[in-house]
């Protein structure tokens, strides 16, 4: 076979699927300093169909939320270095990422916790532990696209 004609007919082929086009799946940074949180959230987003990226620190998410420019932001409040709500302030300062919603998801849960960091400028708080549904409500009204959640 002469491989030339072969690599020409390849390049000029068109590819017909009889398969719907795949679409992006939301991308959602989650941020917790306990690698066992961390997974736990990073898997339960996977099943409602987002991909994901994680962070263990509040440095590692402002960079990843620069780099990736993610659909939505997964925040602990907690965290070793700076804390989730400086990692808000410098989100909101920054014109490129200004724009992702950021929810709270920390085991502070005194009203005025909760107060304090949905005006410091969180879309939504959770508190741990959280429960699955509402988690999901809280995604699905901050994405674009339709979540499907596996049933537990």
């Amino acid at each position: 076979m002469n491989y030339l004609q072969w690599d020409n007919k390849v390049e000029s082929s068109s590819f017909i699927s009889s398969q719907p086009p795949v679409e992006k799946r939301p991308l959602v940074l989650a941020v917790d300093d306990n690698p066992d949180n961390l997974e736990l959230l990073t898997q339960i987003l996977d099943l409602f169909g987002c991909e994901c990226v994680g962070a263990v620190d509040g440095y590692a998410a402002i960079s990843a939320a620069v780099d990736r420019s993610p659909d939505l932001i997964v925040l602990d409040i907690c965290l070793p270095d700076i804390d989730g709500m400086e990692v808000v302030k410098r989100v909101q300062q920054n014109p490129e990422i200004r724009h992702i919603p950021i929810v709270a998801v920390t085991a502070l849960a005194k009203p005025e916790d909760r107060a304090r960091i949905l005006e410091a400028g969180c879309v939504e708080y959770l508190s741990k532990p959280f429960n699955i549904k509402d988690l999901e409500t809280v995604i699905r009204q901050h994405l674009d696209s339709p979540l499907v959640l596996v049933e537990f």
